[in-house]
């Protein structure tokens, strides 16, 4: 059997400071490389590349400790980590702004002629834009969309979809992308697979094979919605690397996919998918299961 392909994240390191049911969190680690490399790591090693201020670097360590996640390509910058304020309401969040001066003094690193699967998580668009463009020769390249980047920079925004072959987004951000039938859009983009995450609705995946729906937990709390989209994403592509990423195996892989997001959002920030076990995600996968098949 044939190896399977590295699996590689680029993306944001963040401290977030957000406020919802759950109180109000300071400098609380998060970004779109750290959720999606932590839910990646419970099945497959994965590579992480991204920008870290000197402010964050212990955190980041720490969450990442004891997980097969190789963080050779993560710079450590003398620029301020990201910074991200946000509100959680009915289950989203507000962005409330964000500093991203860091992005001013690191250009993406990727390994050299990168064949494995990769994904660029959300971050400023230049630079997602500038990512895309280095991982030209990946066999599978994804990336995933942030609703204030797009309206605010909606050249590099496009840009990085057009150089997609997944793209992952919600409904918001699918609409201020022009989005309308999914099906349409996924062929216009000349898209693989769109992944459309719509919260308590669960996730649903438009391919040339058709759609795939997989609906989120109801019996779990949806204490903190941030990094779900990212938990998806790892899991979902972990596990479709993990299982010889057949096309038959897509379900399954989305199944992973919303068992790491039920995982992430039960806690604050990092700390359900950072303490979780491959065990746990196991039960939990049975529980999604469960759940779909009640559904059909």
């Amino acid at each position: 059997m044939p190896e399977a392909p590295e699996l590689l994240v680029v993306g944001s390191i963040a401290l977030d400071t957000r406020e919802g049911p759950f109180g109000k969190v300071k400098e609380e680690l998060g970004g779109s490389a750290v959720y999606f490399a932590l839910a990646a790591s419970l099945l497959v090693p994965v590579k992480v590349s991204g920008p870290v201020g000197r402010d964050g670097v212990r955190r980041l360590t720490k969450a990442l400790e004891g997980r097969p996640i190789d963080t050779t390509l993560v710079h450590v910058s003398d620029a301020p980590t990201y910074r991200w304020k946000a509100r959680q309401e009915h289950g989203r969040n507000v962005d409330l702004g964000s500093a991203d001066r860091i992005y001013d003094d690191w250009e993406p690193q990727v390994p050299p002629e990168f064949t494995g699967w990769a994904f660029a998580g959300s971050m400023r668009p230049d630079r997602q834009a500038q990512a895309m463009r280095m991982l030209g020769s990946a066999r599978l390249l994804a990336a995933d969309a942030m609703l204030s980047y797009v309206k605010q920079q909606p050249p590099q925004a496009k840009d990085v979809l057009g150089r997609a072959s997944w793209f992952f987004c919600n409904e918001e951000e699918f609409a201020a992308l022009g989005g309308g039938d999914p099906e349409h859009f996924r062929r216009q983009w000349w898209l693989e697979g769109l992944v459309l995450k719509a919260g308590l609705g669960g996730v649903t995946a438009h391919t040339a094979d058709g759609r795939v729906h997989v609906p989120a937990l109801p019996d779990h709390p949806a204490f903190d919605t941030t990094g779900a989209g990212d938990a998806v994403a790892g899991g979902m592509f972990a596990r479709w690397l993990s299982t010889g990423a057949q096309r038959n195996g897509l379900q399954d892989a989305l199944v992973c996919g919303v068992a790491c997001a039920s995982l992430t959002i039960e806690s604050i920030g990092v700390r359900g998918i950072a303490s979780a076990t491959p065990k746990l995600l196991e039960e939990r996968m049975a529980e999604v299961w469960e759940c779909l098949k009640r559904e059909s």
